[in-house]
C-alpha cells in the first residue's frame, strides 16, 4: 500500500501493512510512520470499540478506514488476538498506539510542519487545556484563529461540515489535527480529504491529545505499552467507559468470523 497520488503531492514507496477486517493496517515502525505522515494524506487511528461497533454497520465509517492513507493499529485487543492466531512472523501485526504516535509526532514536528497547523477541538474547555499543554510542553503556540470547535456531529453515515470546509480552504494549513471522538473523526477526516482543493496532512487521533494534556486520565507510556490504557479510562470514568469497552468484546467475534475480510462488504470502491 502507498499513498493515493490522487490525494497527495508525493508518490512514496510502499510500506508494510496487514489486512484485518478488510482494513490495511500499517505494520512498520514508529519512525517509518512519521516519515510517511509528513508527506500528506489521511491518518486514522480506529479504536477497538469503533471497529467492533461501527465497522460492521456503517458504510461511511468503513469507507473512511479503507480509503485512508495510513491506518494505525491502536487496538490492543485486535493486535493480541491477531498475533495469537498468526504465529508466522511475517503475518504479525505490531500494535502502534495513537497516543505514542501523537506524542512523538508533536516532539519531532513542533518546530516543523506543525508551525502551520489547524486544530479541531471538541469544546472550549478542552481547547484551552490542550493549547496550554502544547505551548508549555512542546513550545507550540496555537492561536485562536487556528482552532475550530466542532459542533455535535450526530448519527452515522456521511458527515458534512461545509463551514469547516470553507474555513480550511481559505486558511490552507499544512496540517489538520482532528481531536474529536472515534467513529466521527474518521468520517470527518475522510470528508475533508476528499473535498479540500489541496493536499494537507490530516491526522485523526481522537482523545490522544486529551490524555497528554490531562483532560482525560493520563496514561503512562508503560500502561500504553502493555495495553492497559482502557483499564485506566474505566477506573477514572466507569459510567462512561465500562459500557463502551464491554461492548468492544464483540471485536473478537468479528475477528474469528471474518479474519482479513470486511464484515461489511464493499459495494463500490471508496473514494
Amino acid at each position: 500500500m502507498s499513498f493515493n497520488t490522487d490525494h497527495n503531492l508525493h508518490s512514496l514507496p510502499a510500506f508494510p501493512t496487514r489486512t484485518v477486517l478488510g482494513v490495511k493496517f500499517f505494520s512498520g515502525s514508529l519512525k517509518d510512520v512519521i516519515d510517511h505522515v509528513i508527506h500528506g494524506g489521511l491518518v486514522v487511528v480506529p479504536s477497538g470499540p469503533g471497529l467492533a461497533n461501527d465497522l460492521p454497520r456503517d458504510p461511511a465509517y468503513r469507507d473512511a478506514l479503507v480509503s485512508a492513507d495510513l491506518v494505525l493499529p491502536d487496538s490492543g485487543l485486535m493486535a493480541l488476538w491477531w498475533n495469537r492466531s498468526h504465529s508466522n512472523e511475517e503475518e504479525r501485526l505490531p500494535r502502534l498506539s495513537g497516543l505514542l504516535f501523537l506524542k512523538e509526532f508533536i516532539k519531532r514536528e513542533a518546530q516543523g510542519v506543525l508551525q502551520d497547523s489547524f486544530w479541531i477541538m471538541p469544546d472550549a474547555g478542552q481547547d484551552a487545556h490542550n493549547r496550554g499543554w502544547l505551548a508549555e510542553e512542546a513550545g507550540l503556540v496555537i492561536e485562536t484563529k487556528d482552532v475550530y470547535l466542532a459542533p455535535a456531529y450526530t448519527g452515522a453515515g456521511l458527515l458534512v461540515d461545509e463551514s469547516l470546509l470553507r474555513l480550511l480552504a481559505e486558511r490552507r494549513p499544512k496540517v489538520i489535527m482532528v481531536n474529536i471522538g472515534g467513529g466521527v473523526q474518521e468520517r470527518l477526516g475522510h470528508y475533508l480529504r476528499d473535498n479540500l482543493n489541496y493536499h494537507p496532512i490530516i491526522i485523526c487521533t481522537g482523545a490522544a491529545l486529551a490524555f497528554l494534556s490531562g483532560q482525560q486520565v493520563r496514561i503512562p507510556l508503560w500502561a500504553d505499552r502493555v495495553y492497559l490504557g482502557w483499564l485506566l479510562r474505566c477506573i477514572a470514568n466507569p459510567v462512561r467507559f465500562i459500557p463502551r469497552y464491554w461492548a468492544a468484546r464483540k471485536l473478537v467475534g468479528l475477528l474469528k468470523r471474518y479474519g482479513a475480510d470486511s464484515p461489511l462488504p464493499l459495494e463500490t470502491e471508496p473514494t
